[in-house]
């Protein structure tokens, strides 16, 4: 019979017995139902068997009866454990009161997560949270319905469309969802549209407002485009002008380029440092010696050793050295020409701001060729947004 759980429950001794009625106290033991299992005979006069706690009390009389002896050689299951713990009662009362302390911290909120947020800062949902309870060091029983904490949350934030309070473990996690709004749009006085230089019209699309021109026609500086005032002459009412008017407008640009240009080269020689890297201080440890070119360019190459989110005062450098020199290039002039038109070209494209597109060089006004350099003097059409915006005045 092996020992049973229910066994370790009620508790069980290990007894030896040493007699010359042996087999005789045995089939007694049998016979009076007593709970005895794993007898073993160690010679002709001891054995050794399991007994439970309730039996072991029983069998004096027997012993005595047959002049049996009877010697405990073990005790085994929970009763004893207690007897055990009783007699070191100040490890009885830390283990109580680690489990208290476990039970204590279990109850206290640890950490506050929030999710979802975009425009709203963490902040101010932190703090809106812990005006009403939610906060590290919180105990968990005082806090409300999480569905009840989520409603109060989402009228104490404006600007949220749904708002979750989710309490796992000592985590708190709150989830926003922000509701989207369009951006306000800024009050404008009446105006209308106006043509910013002397320009070609090439499009007009008129959103609000009346159109005075069409497409095709030259405009100057300071002329109406989109009018502000709509209506007839009994009944006209003054708006806010908007719309898109694109126009061609003529730049002149002068650019001046040299008939030799220099320009770096490299040889494909290459040299390497190494460098041991401790907070703003770097040790070399190889690439000792004298470079072997005069000119060069340096590559860094820095790691910064990680342990998980945080970065550590110390590192690896790598250098890397490429020997470069300088070379003189002689352009032809029509080179040099074509060189100098497309840097004029992208001057002139920037100069004129977003959406402008270049459209063709008209006429080269100048052209010459003078101390190894070429001047020029160019007409642009850029084709770009030409409308600005003019109050209306009563």
């Amino acid at each position: 019979m092996k020992t049973t759980l229910f066994n370790r429950v009620r508790g069980y001794v290990c007894v030896e017995l040493r007699g010359p009625r042996m087999e005789k106290v045995l089939n007694t033991l049998i016979d009076s139902r007593f709970a005895i299992w794993d007898i073993r005979y160690t010679d002709q006069e001891t054995a050794e068997l399991y007994i439970v706690i309730r039996d072991f009390f029983r069998l004096r009389p027997i012993l005595k009866e047959s002049g049996m002896k009877l010697h405990v050689k073990g005790r085994y299951g929970f009763p004893f454990v207690l007897d055990k713990l009783g007699r070191r009662k100040m490890f009885l009362v830390g283990i109580v009161c680690f489990f208290l302390a476990i039970y204590t911290l279990s109850m206290l909120v640890w950490q506050v997560e929030v999710e979802g947020n975009e425009k709203l800062s963490r902040a101010e949902i932190v703090q809106a949270a812990k005006e009403h309870g939610i906060y590290r060091f919180q105990w968990k029983f005082r806090l409300e319905d999480p569905d009840m904490l989520s409603h109060r949350l989402q009228n104490r934030l404006p600007g949220t469309a749904w708002v979750g309070v989710e309490v796992q473990g000592t985590q708190i996690r709150i989830k926003v969802v922000e509701s989207s709004r369009p951006d306000p749009r800024e009050l404008m006085s009446p105006r209308h549209l106006v043509a910013s230089k002397n320009a070609l019209v090439t499009q007009i699309l008129a959103e609000k407002g009346k159109p005075l021109v069409k497409p095709n026609t030259n405009v100057s500086k300071g002329d109406i485009l989109i009018s502000g005032i709509i209506g007839d002459e009994s009944n006209q009412q003054t708006v806010v002008a908007q719309g898109t008017v694109r126009g061609i407008v003529w730049t002149e640009a002068s650019v001046e380029i040299p008939l030799v240009l220099t320009r770096k080269v490299y040889t494909g020689e290459t040299k390497t440092r190494s460098y041991l890297v401790i907070g703003s201080r770097a040790l070399q440890v190889s690439g000792y010696g004298d470079l072997p070119f005069g000119q060069f360019e340096s590559i860094p190459d820095r790691r910064t050793v990680q342990w998980r989110n945080w970065k550590l005062p110390f590192g690896w450098l790598k250098e890397t050295l490429l020997e470069s020199n300088v070379e003189e290039v002689q352009l032809e002039p029509e080179e040099a020409k074509a060189i100098a038109l497309e840097r004029a070209r992208t001057e002139v494209v920037s100069a004129a701001g977003e959406g402008a597109v270049y459209k063709s060089e008209k006429i080269i006004l100048h052209e010459k060729s003078d101390n190894g350099k070429v001047y020029m003097k160019v007409l642009f059409e850029i084709e770009q947004p030409i409308a600005v915006e003019q109050p209306i005045v009563p």
